[in-house]
């Protein structure tokens, strides 16, 4: 069975590896997100009980 052989198939496994890793993976972490995380403070929302009508 050809499927078990692998020879071919780490060869190709470890070219795409070190492509991803080498070439196509600092291209992606130069990008700058869009919507860099704001320095305000997070304001804390004020909640007030739930009135049950059957209580």
């Amino acid at each position: 069975m050809p499927q078990l052989n692998p020879n071919p198939w780490f060869f190709i496994m470890f070219a795409s590896w070190l492509t991803y890793s080498l070439i196509i993976q600092p291209k992606l972490l130069s990008f700058v997100s869009m919507n860099p995380p704001s320095s305000k403070a997070p304001k804390t929302p004020s909640t007030s009980p739930w009135t049950w009508p059957w209580t």
